[in-house]
């Protein structure tokens, strides 16, 4: 077995038992990290495929982004897991035909690509720079942008919409009121524009104190 193998092999290992730990942890913050440890796994097997930039991106943007913004939410959220669990049964049917279909789906991959075709290697391709010379794109790097900022500029736009409306939705959700007492932290945005000096500050009158004359005793233990 070849080196290259072996590390491949390894990686996958760990990729699907931390896949397996992420639906199987009760903990959501343990879950979280498992995906972590899941995308750690697939970056070294881009690595391993020569697709340099996009082990760096799912490392940087996933892991050192999303990710984060995956366990604020999770720790803001406050779900009652035990409502969530009434339903299980319910809809335990439709969960496993969805997974055995996603199975049989990833099994036909997995068996068209060990079939022995190779797969053709990636042409180089022509592009023109800002003075209008023609380059050679040879890297991945260079097709991927020519590919995502050119034919694919459009879906690029609509989901960098999406991930805004998610934005948007996920500070909608943390901003809900609460009935818990000691967790009443919300803040009206309407109440605060509304808001006058005249209700905020009040002056109230009072008389001046008078000075408190020395003690006899305390006055004469001062004079020695």
């Amino acid at each position: 077995m070849e080196f290259s193998t072996f590390v491949f092999y390894f990686f996958a290992a760990i990729l699907v038992l931390a896949g397996l730990r992420v639906i199987t942890a009760r903990n959501p913050v343990h879950a979280a990290l498992f995906l972590v440890l899941a995308f750690f796994s697939a970056g070294g097997i881009w690595l391993l495929l020569s697709a340099e930039f996009l082990a760096i991106v799912l490392v940087m943007v996933y892991v050192g982004a999303v990710m984060v913004l995956f366990l604020f939410v999770v720790m803001m959220l406050d779900i009652d897991f035990a409502h969530l669990r009434e339903g299980f049964w319910k809809y335990l049917p439709v969960g496993a035909l969805i997974g055995s279909l996603l199975a049989v789906e990833m099994g036909l991959v997995i068996v068209h690509g060990m079939g022995g075709k190779q797969m053709p290697p990636v042409a180089s391709t022509i592009v023109a720079d800002q003075s209008g010379a023609a380059i050679q794109c040879e890297t991945n790097i260079c097709e991927l942008g020519r590919v995502l900022y050119t034919e694919y500029a459009y879906p690029f736009e609509l989901a960098a919409m999406v991930l805004l409306v998610a934005m948007i939705a996920a500070v909608s959700l943390t901003l809900r009121r609460r009935s818990d007492k000691y967790h009443e932290k919300y803040i009206s945005p309407e109440e605060q524009l509304a808001a006058r000096h005249e209700d905020r500050l009040i002056l109230v009158k009072m008389p001046s104190e008078k000075e408190i004359p020395e003690e006899p005793a305390a006055a004469e233990g001062a004079g020695r």
